[in-house]
């Protein structure tokens, strides 16, 4: 009869707890919604650079750019043909 009280305990914290996380959650989410619409800010600033709204993910930008043919490369992975062997501060994309 103790463990049956105690495992219906548990499941009363439990309800509680989850209670009172949806209802923190929903507050910081106003609140960050307020924010958001006074400053007028936009997902790239909240999230950082690499943020795609699109895909709701974050993606890698292109670093280096083929002057010839406007191919692209983020200098991950394995350096394409046109980069290979070369110094490629004389690709590089500057803002």
């Amino acid at each position: 009869m103790q463990l049956h009280k105690l495992q219906a305990q548990l499941a009363e914290l439990d309800r509680r707890i989850r209670a009172a996380q949806r209802r923190e959650r929903n507050a910081v989410l106003e609140k960050v919604r307020q924010l958001v619409t006074s400053y007028a800010l936009t997902a790239r600033e909240v999230f950082g650079q690499g943020y795609n709204e699109r895909a709701k993910l974050f993606t890698i930008g292109a670093k280096y750019r083929d002057p010839e043919t406007g191919a692209t490369w983020s200098g991950r992975g394995r350096a394409p043909a046109w980069i290979a062997g070369r110094d490629r501060a004389a690709f590089l994309i500057r803002e």
